[in-house]
């Protein structure tokens, strides 16, 4: 049974993913902003907590590949090829990391279908006559995969940011910036 904070979260998680099956670009921002979002209201909301955020994390993050993967669908030849690949092997990462519980086995899963979707997903609205050719795609991946790698560390094998909150840490910010300001602003 999901506490009253775990099914708030739940349902912004899967709400603010559907925005994406209309709007490709658009609506995978927004979902990954909102996958974001979680951080937020478990420091906001007080409904009894959440009792495994890497674990329901990892569900709740099949709402928006769902939709990445309905969307990446459409797409012809090399992209959604690439993207259901991609999707696949992430599934698979997942399995993994539910069955052993360790989120240093996402380093070895790294999630690169959402920045390729994000990655195709611009190519199609700004660059609509760039074919994305198989060559093309291995040397796009290498990028991504880098720069997906430096998160996945970050987050799941160093674990920077476990000892954070995420409303300190925007509160920190903002401190930081209004002061800079008003430094700025009085010599």
């Amino acid at each position: 049974m999901l506490t009253g904070e775990e099914l708030a979260i739940a349902v912004v998680r899967i709400l603010g993913a559907l925005p994406v099956l209309r709007w490709p670009l658009a609506g995978s921002v927004i979902a990954i902003l909102v996958d974001f979002s979680d951080l937020f209201m478990m420091n906001l909301l007080e409904l009894g907590g959440v009792r495994d955020y890497q674990g329901l994390d990892k569900w709740l993050d099949l709402s928006y590949m769902v939709t990445f993967i309905i969307a990446a669908w459409r797409w012809p030849g090399t992209p959604r090829n690439v993207a259901a690949g991609l999707f696949a092997y992430r599934i698979l990462g997942v399995a993994v990391f539910e069955a052993t519980s360790w989120r240093g086995v996402l380093l070895f899963f790294p999630n690169v279908f959402e920045f390729w979707f994000l990655f195709v997903a611009v190519v199609k609205r700004f660059w609509p006559g760039y074919s994305i050719t198989t060559l093309r795609a291995a040397w796009w991946l290498l990028p991504l995969l880098a720069l997906k790698e430096g998160q996945e560390y970050a987050l799941h094998w160093a674990k920077w940011l476990d000892n954070y909150v995420a409303v300190d840490v925007v509160a920190s910010w903002w401190r930081w910036l209004t002061g800079w300001l008003v430094g700025w602003a009085n010599p």
